[in-house]
């Protein structure tokens, strides 16, 4: 095939062409063991390959999930919000798997920070010993009920979400309701705002 012909055919065949998924997150940090072993528990996930220097984390089918390099002069971690990635989420695929990893993680000492019906997704957000944000999601709805809650203009009355108690959906969940019932959003209190649900 000729250079012309065949750099057509590739621009031709990219020219819509999204990733296949998203592979890996890599962090720097001063305190790599700490990190290792925050994420091996939150993910129950083993190490790929590890040595003084750098770490590869691996939870499913990909090598590597989770890399994190040893970096021994970094600046502090930013207090508020900044211009940085805000966080990293991994979804499970029940709401039972995900009150199940949320007690796991509890008996371990390791609470999330923030606990919120989003309506798409039930969201626990932690943080890892460097402080990064880490949520482990559960998604509401089918592909199909989440457009018609963005089309009804769910999403746009609230962005942000509920407050939630994971306790009381465990209690919840222990009675008998149905999954659908407990994750259904309820609307905000009167003279609530969206954005005072929020938690950093």
């Amino acid at each position: 095939m000729l250079l012309e012909d065949c750099t057509r055919e590739l621009r031709g065949g990219a020219g819509a062409l999204s990733p296949a998924k998203l592979s890996h997150v890599v962090c720097l940090t001063g305190k790599l063991a700490e990190m290792r072993d925050w994420y091996i528990t939150v993910l129950n996930a083993t190490v790929a390959f590890g040595n003084e220097q750098l770490c590869f984390l691996r939870y499913d089918d990909e090598h590597h999930r989770i890399g994190l390099i040893r970096h021994d002069q970094l600046m502090p971690m930013p207090q508020g919000p900044s211009s940085v990635v805000d966080h990293f989420s991994f979804t499970y695929r029940t709401l039972a798997e995900l009150l199940g990893t949320y007690l796991r993680l509890k008996d371990k000492g390791i609470e999330p920070f923030w606990c919120i019906n989003h309506g798409p997704t039930t969201s626990f957000y932690y943080k890892d010993p460097d402080g990064h944000k880490v949520e482990l999601q559960v998604d509401n709805f089918t592909d199909e009920e989440c457009d018609a809650f963005f089309a009804a203009g769910n999403y746009e009355e609230n962005p942000i979400g509920i407050i939630i108690s994971p306790d009381e959906w465990i209690r919840r969940f222990a009675d008998g309701e149905p999954v659908a019932s407990i994750t259904q959003r309820p609307k905000l209190p009167a003279g609530v705002s969206p954005f005072d649900m929020i938690r950093f």
